[in-house]
Parts: structure tokens; sequence; C-alpha cells
């Protein structure tokens, strides 16, 4: 049985519980993060831990450790689950109040809750085929880049591409693509690797910024522009990004087929990159 954290505590997943009044269950009033783990070694943990008081500061909940005490935490979840790759999800609510109101309650503390569970592997082979996505309009609110746990509209937008045999939603708002419904989103183009600012339009991904380093230190020409649909549509190659998938190349977007139809050459590059920055984490040399 897995190991999990609640409020100070460590102990089995299936007996951990919080109660019904708590806001995170009640209005979903909370952020979270996923952290990859390789070779025990937390994955780009000081970006994440930034990206999560991001969240944190705006919905106006107090970060209720420090970066030392999460560190901590999250590396004895880590040693306490079996596995050198794991997936660590970490959660954090507004806490729980003595009645149901949508007003912020006084005096409440926050409800702190982490687990891991084994990575589940990327598979190659899925990704020397690519996968095929579809775009939708963004339904969602407009901070996106807060990583909150209502994730309602991402649920019924990634189902409807579950729906249509894809792998993901690809989605725009205002005649631009901005991401995937649980992914951050790049296309190629004139052979430049292009991918939306950051903003409350889009969250800021972790493997999204890994990118853009890796490009910038290995020459790989790069701008963070807006990407109308219609160039979507046009593009050469297109990437989906995120913690759990990586870098999946999309082969065929709304039935039609991406570039070639074939995982493109900056992305094999790219990849390789990817994992050779890994390889550089699993052997301590990376964080």
């Amino acid at each position: 049985m897995s190991t999990a954290y609640l409020n100070g505590t460590f102990l089995p997943l299936d007996r951990a519980q919080v109660s019904v009044m708590d806001r995170g269950f009640l209005f979903g009033d909370g952020v979270y993060e996923v952290i990859p783990v390789y070779n025990g070694k937390l994955f780009r943990l000081i970006h994440h831990l930034k990206r999560l008081q991001n969240s944190l500061d705006g919905v106006r909940i107090g970060n209720p450790l420090t970066d030392n005490e999460w560190t901590e935490i999250l590396t004895e979840l880590v040693v306490n689950n079996a596995g050198e790759d794991q997936a660590v999800y970490l959660q954090v609510t507004r806490g729980v109040a003595a009645k149901r109101d949508h007003a912020f309650p006084i005096d409440t503390r926050p409800t702190v809750f982490a687990m891991s569970m084994p990575a589940a592997a990327v598979r190659t082979s899925t990704s020397e085929a690519g996968v095929k996505a579809i775009t939708l309009p963004d339904i969602r609110w407009q901070q996106c880049d807060i990583k909150a746990i209502t994730l309602l509209p991402n649920v019924l937008l990634r189902q409807q591409a579950i729906d249509a045999a894809t792998a993901e939603a690809i989605l725009v708002k205002n005649g631009y693509a901005t991401e995937g419904a649980a992914s951050n989103l790049f296309m190629v183009s004139n052979g430049v690797l292009v991918t939306p600012p950051s903003g409350p339009d889009l969250l800021p991904g972790i493997t999204r910024d890994l990118v853009l380093e890796l490009a910038a230190a290995n020459g790989i020409p790069f701008r963070e522009a807006g990407i109308p649909e219609q160039e979507l549509a046009q593009a050469a190659e297109i990437w989906l990004t995120s913690s759990t998938r990586e870098i999946s190349p999309v082969t065929h977007l709304d039935n039609r087929i991406v570039g070639d139809g074939q995982p493109g050459p900056l992305w094999r590059r790219m990849i390789q990159l990817y994992q050779d920055y890994k390889e550089a984490l699993r052997r301590g040399e990376a964080s």
C-alpha cells in the first residue's frame, strides 16, 4: 500500500481522509502540483515549488510550509514509496470551515495532502508514432496560470478528445491556440520553435520552460508568440509537453496530417536533449 502525507502525518493512502467540510471538496478551493521523480530524485523541485507559491498567491492561500519543509516531506514521501521513478501529487486547500459559505472563512488551517505513485513509463512506441489531437474552443476560466484543482472544464475537454479517438484537445481562444487540456503547446514553423507566451491564458509549464532552456543552450531558434489557429494547421511540427507526457509529437490534427505524418527532425533533436537532461538528473548532475 502506498504511503501518503496528510497534515503532518505519513500514513497508508487508504487511511488518508479529509472532512466533507473541506473547501477543496465543497468548492474546489485549492491548488496542486505534479512532480516527476527519476532515480529517486525530484524533477526541478525548485521550479515546482515556485509555481506552487504563485498559485497559492493567486487564490490567496498562505503557504503552510517553507521550501525546506516541502523538500523534506516530499523527499521522505519518495523514500517511503516503491520505485526509483515516481510521480508525486501534492495539494493544498483552504481547509475546513464550520459552514459552507463562498466567502473566505477566518482562521482556517490549510489542508496539505501529498501522495506518490509509480511513474507510468513514457511509451517509446507512441512517441515514435506520434499522437492525434483535435482543436476545441477554450471553455475554461480567465486565470489558467493558476494550477487550481477546479479542473472540470479540462476534464470535459480531454474527454471530448478521447471520444474522438485522439490523445489531447488543443484549446483555441479568440482565434489563437493556447495549450492542451493537460499540456503545453509548441509548433515548428519555418525552422523556428514557437510556443505561446506566459500569461493568464495558459499554465506556466515546468517542462515547457525546460524545453525553452534546452533550445537556448543548444542553438535552436525559438520565440514566444501567439499561435493563430490557421498557422497551427500549417505547422511543420506540433508538440505537446507536460511532466507526465514529457514531449509528445502530434502527427495528426483534426484528422489532417501534420508535416509528413511522422515525428519531425526538430522533435527528434529535442527529445534526445531532454533524455540527456533526465540522465544527468539521475546521476545527480542536474536538478
